[in-house]
C-alpha cells in the first residue's frame, strides 16, 4: 500500500520543537498580514480625507472662514489637525494671550506646535512597522532553525537504520524543506510591505511638512496684516 507524502504527513512527523517553530511562523504570518491589510486600508482612507481637506482649505476665502469650517467639522486627518493647532496659536496671538509656551515669541511657539504635530503623526504612521520588520528579518532564521532540526532528524534516522533509504529520511527532509518554505513565505510579504509603508510614510510626512510651511507663512503674514 502506497504511503502519501503530502503536507499533512510531514506535519505529523514533526516533534514538539518542529511544531513550535511552525506555530511561531504562523503567528508571525497572521500578525504581518493583519498589519498589511489594516494599514493599507487606513492609508487609503487617510489619503482620501487629506485630499478632500486640502482642496477645501485652499478654496477657502480666508483663514477666518477656514477657522469657522474647522470648528464646525469633525474631520479627522493629519492635515486638518495641523491646521487647527496653527489657527489656535493664531487666535492666542490676536487676543494677546501670554503663556510660558509663547515666552520665546509667537513665531517660535507656532514653529514648535507645527513641529510637534508632525512628530506625532510620524509616531502614529510608524505604528506596526516594527512587527513587519521583525517578521521580515526573523522569519527566515526561524525557518532555518526548523530546517536544521529536520536535517538532524534525518541524520538520526540514517544512524538508527544504518541505511539512507527514502522511507527513512523522507519525513525529516520534507519537514526541513517545509520549514524553509514557510519561513520565506512569511518573510517576503513582510519585507515588501515594510518597504512600501516606509516609502509611503516618507512621502506622507514630506507632504505634511510642506503644508506646515504653508501654514506658518499664512498665519504669520495674516497676523501681521491684522
Amino acid at each position: 500500500m502506497e504511503q502519501g507524502f503530502g503536507f499533512a504527513h510531514f506535519i505529523s512527523q514533526c516533534d514538539a520543537m518542529g511544531q513550535g517553530v511552525l506555530v511561531l511562523l504562523l503567528l508571525l504570518s497572521v500578525a504581518s498580514w493583519y498589519l498589511i491589510v489594516t494599514k493599507a486600508v487606513a492609508n487609503v482612507g487617510a489619503r482620501k480625507r487629506a485630499d478632500a481637506f486640502l482642496k477645501q482649505f485652499w478654496e477657502a476665502a480666508s483663514l477666518q472662514q477656514m477657522k469657522t469650517t474647522l470648528s464646525a467639522s469633525s474631520d479627522d486627518n493629519a492635515f486638518s489637525d495641523l491646521a487647527r493647532q496653527a489657527l489656535t496659536v493664531s487666535d492666542g496671538q490676536q487676543k494677546g494671550v501670554e503663556k510660558l509656551l509663547a515666552a520665546g515669541g509667537m513665531s517660535e511657539y507656532l514653529t514648535r506646535v507645527l513641529r510637534n504635530g508632525i512628530d506625532q503623526e510620524a509616531t502614529r504612521v510608524e505604528h506596526g512597522l516594527t512587527v513587519l520588520a521583525s517578521a521580515g528579518s526573523a522569519a527566515p532564521f526561524v525557518g532555518l532553525f526548523g530546517t536544521v532540526w529536520g536535517i538532524y532528524h534525518a541524520l538520526v534516522q540514517i544512524g538508527m537504520s544504518g541505511q539512507g533509504t527514502l522511507d527513512k529520511v523522507a519525513g525529516p527532509v520534507g519537514e526541513a524543506l517545509i520549514m524553509t518554505a514557510v519561513g520565506l513565505a512569511v518573510a517576503i510579504p513582510a519585507v515588501l510591505a515594510y518597504n512600501a509603508f516606509t516609502r509611503r510614510n516618507r512621502l506622507w510626512l514630506a507632504r505634511l511638512d510642506n503644508f506646515a510651511h504653508d501654514l506658518y507663512a499664512l498665519v504669520t503674514v495674516g497676523n501681521k496684516k491684522n
